[in-house]
C-alpha cells in the first residue's frame, strides 16, 4: 500500500536546524541482479537538530549532484514524507521515508543586506 501525495512537511516545525553528513548514489538492477549504470536516486543524510539523528532524504536522479562541506546547514525544497507498508502475519509493516525535490545551502543573510547599493545605469534611453 502507498500514499498517493505523501504528507507535506512544515521544515522548521518537523526536523529544525539540518545538517549535510553525507551523500550515496543508488542505482538500478539488471535483469540478472547486477547494479547497473542508470541512476535510480541519490540519499543525502542530514543530521537532524530536533530528532538528534540522521534521516536519510531521497532526490530524483535528475537533480545534479550537490557537493556541501562537511555539517554544511541546508534547506529542503518541497519535502514530502511517504509510506511503504508490507502485509505481515501479525499485522503489517510500515516503513517511512522523506523526499524532496531538491537540497540546497540554507540561504544566509547577505553583506550587504544592511548598505543597499543604488542600481548603476545600463545606458542612455532613447528619444
Amino acid at each position: 500500500m502507498r500514499l498517493s501525495n505523501g504528507f507535506v512537511i512544515d521544515k522548521e516545525k518537523t526536523f529544525g536546524e539540518l545538517k549535510f553528513t553525507a551523500v550515496r548514489d543508488v542505482f538500478l538492477q539488471n535483469e540478472d541482479g547486477t547494479p547497473s549504470t542508470q541512476l535510480k536516486k541519490r540519499i543525502y543524510d542530514l543530521k537532524c537538530s530536533l530528532h538528534g539523528g540522521i534521516i536519510p532524504v531521497s532526490v530524483p536522479p535528475e537533480v545534479p549532484l550537490r557537493e556541501f562541506p562537511y555539517n554544511a546547514v541546508v534547506e529542503l525544497v518541497n519535502p514530502v514524507a511517504d509510506t511503504v507498508s508490507r502485509k505481515t502475519y501479525t499485522g503489517a509493516d510500515v516503513d517511512w521515508y522523506v523526499k524532496a525535490e531538491d537540497i540546497i545551502l540554507k540561504n544566509k543573510p547577505s553583506q550587504n543586506a544592511g548598505n543597499p547599493q543604488p542600481p548603476t545605469p545600463q545606458g542612455q534611453p532613447k528619444k
